[in-house]
C-alpha cells in the first residue's frame, strides 16, 4: 500500500531485456542507503519488488503482465521515474490509498499553463473514467491527485508548482503515456452496483 506522495525522482540507468520481462535499474542514492531485498517500491505508481541494490542503484524485474499494462516498457536509460516506498504501520497517510496495481494507461492530451501551475487533460479508457468523480482521487504515474473534471474518455487535474518540480509530471508532453490507478473505494462501489443490477 502506498500514499501517492512521491518520495524521490530517480533516473533510469539501465534497461535490459530479460525474456519474458525486463531488468530495470534506477539511480536513487537516498533509497539505496536503507534498501532491503524484497521490499516493495512503487515505480511510476507500479508496485515492484527490489531484487538487487548497491550504494547508488536499485534493481527491479518487470514481467510481461507489468510491461503490457504500464508505461515501464517504454523506459530507457536517462528516463525519470517517480519512486515511493510502501507504507508501514504507523506511517502518516498524506495522499490517498494507492495499491500500486496499475489499472491501465492513459496519455496526456493537452496542458494549459497558468503561471507556475498547469491544468492537464488526460485521455483514459471509459472503464476507468466510470470509476472517477470530480474532487475524487486518482494516481497518475504514482502521484496522488485530485480530479477536477471527468468526462467519458478524459479527465483533468491541476498541478501545483511543487508537483511539477519534484515528479515526472512536470516534463510530460502531449501524447506521453501515463500509468493510471483509480480510487480503491470507487472500484468496490462500481462492482457492488454491477452485482445489484
Amino acid at each position: 500500500m502506498f500514499t501517492g506522495l512521491v518520495q524521490y525522482l530517480a533516473e533510469v540507468t539501465q534497461v535490459r531485456d530479460e525474456p519474458p520481462g525486463k531488468w530495470l535499474v534506477v539511480r536513487a542514492e537516498p533509497f539505496a542507503a536503507s534498501a532491503e531485498i524484497g521490499e516493495s517500491i512503487a515505480v511510476n505508481g507500479c508496485c515492484l519488488t527490489l531484487v538487487d541494490f548497491d550504494e547508488e542503484n536499485l534493481a527491479f524485474q518487470a514481467g510481461p503482465e507489468t510491461l503490457s499494462r504500464t508505461n515501464l516498457g517504454q523506459l530507457r536509460a536517462g528516463s525519470q521515474v517517480n519512486l515511493e516506498r510502501s507504507l508501514k504501520i504507523g506511517d502518516p497517510l498524506g495522499g490517498h490509498f494507492v495499491t500500486g496495481h496499475v489499472d491501465g494507461q492513459g496519455a496526456l492530451l493537452e496542458r494549459h499553463e497558468e503561471g507556475d501551475w498547469s491544468t492537464c487533460w488526460f485521455r483514459a479508457p471509459p472503464a476507468l473514467t466510470r470509476q472517477m468523480v470530480g474532487k475524487g482521487s486518482v494516481a497518475i504515474d504514482g502521484v496522488s491527485l485530485t480530479l477536477v473534471d471527468v468526462e467519458d474518455q478524459r479527465f483533468s487535474v491541476q498541478l501545483i508548482p511543487h508537483t511539477l518540480a519534484v515528479t515526472t509530471l512536470g516534463k510530460l508532453q502531449a501524447g506521453d503515456a501515463v500509468n493510471l490507478e483509480t480510487d480503491l473505494l470507487a472500484k468496490y462501489v462500481e462492482r457492488q452496483l454491477r452485482c445489484e443490477a
